[in-house]
């Protein structure tokens, strides 16, 4: 066996020790037997928990088919450990079996980013990482990622607690820049957002995923626009990928979005609902069940590993505010105008269609943005409904009728606005 340490005893003050295992490669590429190093490395569900070790503290091992370059930090706002892998296939695990342990409040895994994977553990108090490392079999190649959280305090933890920065991981800005070309004459710019991805599946029913429907719903969307001629389409995530809230907007706007539409399909708990719904972005929900519904949203983010240090400062908000200000009536008359045409194309609305509520992904000041729930999963209708190609393409039709009725009329009162 092989052990490639991600670093000596870290104590409390440790933060984060990285592992890009070059040495360890050398050695397997001599030791180990041959394997298709293209591969996926597998999580052998079977020999892979989260359990107790001992009265206080919690032991973490995984098992992979092989051994790939992995990193482990901690995160506050909650208290999460994160392992980012090189891309593992998590085929086989649930939650359920992996967690043993009743210091671990909620774990998930799954794709982050391309060729990047990512467990997050929630925890129940502040651990510290300790005694991490991962072991390779010389005769099979197979790895085993072990490490342990012990309890710290809540001084210690916060101290050493962050996101690392390490350039063969963290992606460098976008440098992009947007259309150049008169807004009043240029094709309009749409950015489609199909929702959750990756780490954050979103809702689920029968083995549905959120996150794949809304994919499938955007990249058709995106098809029936282009056929029009009279649009550029994007798509802030174009395969199974975890995409942050934040780095959604950022996609917008340097995309040179015109509009933004975020589609969504919720679940309830309890109950039954259906239809189709849309919310525009308010720091006041409609109802409490608007607000829960966006407070889920936005801590799916969180717990997906995203680091909330470094929040926009008071004088930020203020211009912010005041650009909203100009694009929420927009914004309001995009979803009215939506709201028709899908009324008109399949007459599948849910009792109050048009909602508000402060989700994060409509924060674009400049931008009108809206949020699409094209039904809700939970409901076996609606879920019928949108696994139904014939059904999907009338609800895309009446997307497009209303988002050109809204084109036509907003590029009018631009022109009296100017005058």
């Amino acid at each position: 066996m092989q052990k490639v340490p991600a670093g000596k005893n870290m104590g409390l003050g440790y933060l984060i020790k990285l592992v890009w295992v070059s040495a360890w490669f050398t050695f397997w590429a001599l030791s180990a037997p041959a394997q298709d190093f293209s591969a996926l490395a597998r999580i052998d569900s079977v020999r892979s928990a989260i359990t107790n070790a001992g009265s206080d503290s919690v032991q973490v091992d995984l098992r992979l088919s092989q051994g790939v370059p992995f990193r482990v930090f901690t995160l506050s706002r909650p208290d999460r450990l994160v392992i980012d892998f090189r891309e593992v296939d998590w085929t086989g695990l649930t939650s359920e079996t992996l967690l043993q342990s009743q210091k671990i409040v909620e774990v998930r895994f799954g794709s982050y980013r391309p060729g990047w994977s990512r467990l997050v553990a929630q925890m129940a108090q502040p651990m510290a990482v300790a005694d991490v490392a991962m072991t390779i079999a010389a005769e099979t190649g197979s790895a085993d990622l072990s490490l342990s959280l012990r309890p710290v305090s809540r001084a210690a933890y916060d101290a050493a607690a962050g996101a690392p920065y390490d350039p063969r991981w963290d992606l460098p800005p976008d440098t992009l820049d947007p259309p150049r070309q008169d807004k009043a004459t240029r094709r309009l710019v749409v950015m489609l957002d199909p929702g959750h991805g990756g780490i954050d599946p979103g809702a689920e029913n029968r083995g549905i995923k959120e996150a794949d429907l809304m994919l499938l719903l955007a990249r058709e969307l995106k098809d029936t626009l282009l056929r029009t001629g009279d649009y550029d389409v994007l798509l802030t995530r174009d395969a199974d990928v975890f995409v942050s809230l934040e780095d959604r907007v950022r996609l917008a706007h340097q995309r040179g979005a015109d509009v933004f539409i975020s589609l969504h399909a919720d679940a309830l708990a309890q109950g039954v609902a259906h239809g189709a719904r849309i919310f525009t972005l308010s720091d006041e929900a409609s109802d409490a069940a608007s607000a829960a519904l966006a407070e889920r949203h936005d801590r799916l983010d969180i717990l997906s590993g995203i680091d909330l240090n470094g929040a926009d400062d008071v004088v930020t908000d203020v211009l912010l505010d005041l650009a909203r200000l100009e694009t929420a009536p927009r914004a309001r008359a995009l979803a009215k105008s939506v709201l028709a045409g899908i009324e008109n194309a399949t007459g599948d609305l849910y009792k109050l269609p048009l909602q508000q509520a402060a989700f994060s992904v409509l924060k674009a000041a400049d931008i009108p943005s809206i949020l699409v729930e094209a039904g809700f999963l939970s409901t076996d209708q609606d879920l019928d409904n949108l696994v139904d190609p014939l059904w999907r393409a009338g609800f895309i039709a009446g997307l497009r009728d209303g988002l050109a009725a809204w084109v036509i009329s907003d590029r009018a009162e631009a022109a009296l606005r100017r005058r």
